[in-house]
């Protein structure tokens, strides 16, 4: 507040241990985190941040935000916000709150699944379906996909952050495309933990989608959908060919807004899972605050960062702990086109990284 005053913007600040960065939105609602947690970058804190925002918007509309007319009541409908945004905070096995891209599986019958959706969808007269499953959209159709960031991220990390219900009739904002009218977030649970999602107006009442119109549709494709239930945390189908070095992997595609992200291969070796998420999120972060330019649209990218893209580096390694093989962690980042491949390892030596990254991206490209 002192450098406002003398027009000076101060957006983050450090103590020993101490990490601080604030934001201010639509000149009405500051928000401020502290984190003092080991090697925290400014930039995570300042998506959180954004994600935040994103899901006051996205559960009490902007109009509640911006034009506030009684506080004690504002704070009240906030309570609404906060499961999701305590799920922002927690360890979770989720990644779309850092890359702003939405965490997807790959179900290993896609195109039935598909197919199913968009009929249903179709039926039950709205544009916008989706499956998902732990958090994760196992499919959507096309006008779900081009749900804009941040609701692409939020909603179905809503529906993850939800205890289970068989079915909910959910008011929704959505912060990018529509802020300030409420639509509604229809959910039904076609198995445990998979769950129909589809985003619409008035209609249709949740009566009118009974139970011989999700017969008709999902009994045809029962079998695919149990197989997407174990999908949650691998992300990938059973029997997917990985290198045996490989640990963990984000694969991200920047154009689409999409990721896949695991560390459930070799699950019986060291690091946990939690350790393997943690290393994969710091050398995200170090990489795209450092090495790559900020995703295209992201509010980090600028005029000359766009005007420097010729110059950038197309992979980057990160060694820790001794060079030999099978002590410490490898963590390796590649770029090509509109793909960015991060993959943690144990075993490989340093030289090996790249060629290791080059062919698991190749091999992942088709899925994603």
């Amino acid at each position: 507040m002192f450098g406002q005053n003398l027009e000076v913007q101060l957006s983050s600040a450090r103590t020993e241990d101490t990490t601080v960065v604030w934001k201010s939105f639509h000149d009405s609602i500051t928000l401020i985190v502290l984190s003092s947690e080991e090697g925290t970058s400014e930039l995570r804190l300042e998506r959180l941040l954004q994600m935040v925002f994103g899901a006051m918007v996205l559960l009490v509309g902007l109009e509640e935000l911006t034009n506030i007319r009684n506080v004690e009541r504002l704070k009240k409908e906030l309570r609404a916000s906060y499961r999701l945004i305590d799920s922002f905070l927690g360890d979770s096995e989720l990644i779309g709150d850092l890359t702003q891209c939405v965490d997807c599986v790959v179900p290993p019958e896609g195109s039935l699944l598909q197919e199913a959706l968009s009929g249903f969808a179709e039926a039950a007269g709205t544009a916008f379906g989706s499956l998902v499953v732990s958090g994760r959209v196992v499919a959507a159709t096309e006008s779900w996909w081009r749900l804009g960031t941040p609701e692409a991220v939020l909603l179905p990390w809503l529906v993850g952050s939800l205890p289970p219900q068989a079915a909910r009739d959910y008011p929704v904002y959505l912060p990018h495309g529509s802020p300030t009218v409420p639509h509604r977030l229809l959910t039904l649970t076609l198995l445990p933990g998979l769950e129909l999602c589809l985003l619409c107006g008035p209609r249709p009442p949740l009566s009118q989608l009974d139970p011989q119109l999700l017969d008709r549709w999902w009994q045809p494709v029962l079998d695919p959908l149990r197989a997407c239930v174990p999908l949650g945390p691998r992300a990938l189908p059973a029997g997917f060919p990985l290198h045996m070095d490989i640990l963990g992997l984000l694969l991200l595609h920047l154009e689409l807004k999409r990721c896949l992200f695991t560390v459930e291969p070799s699950a019986d070796q060291e690091p946990s899972p939690e350790h393997r998420r943690r290393l994969l999120r710091a050398f995200y972060t170090l990489v795209t605050a450092s090495h790559f330019p900020p995703e295209p649209g992201s509010p980090e990218e600028k005029v000359e960062d766009a005007a420097q893209r010729s110059q950038v580096p197309r992979a980057c390694y990160l060694v820790s702990g001794p060079e030999e093989p099978g002590t410490g962690w490898r963590l390796v980042a590649l770029q090509l086109g509109p793909r960015r491949l991060l993959l943690l390892s144990a075993q490989s030596p340093t030289h090996a990284l790249r060629g290791l990254a080059t062919h698991t991206l190749h091999a992942l490209t088709p899925l994603l």
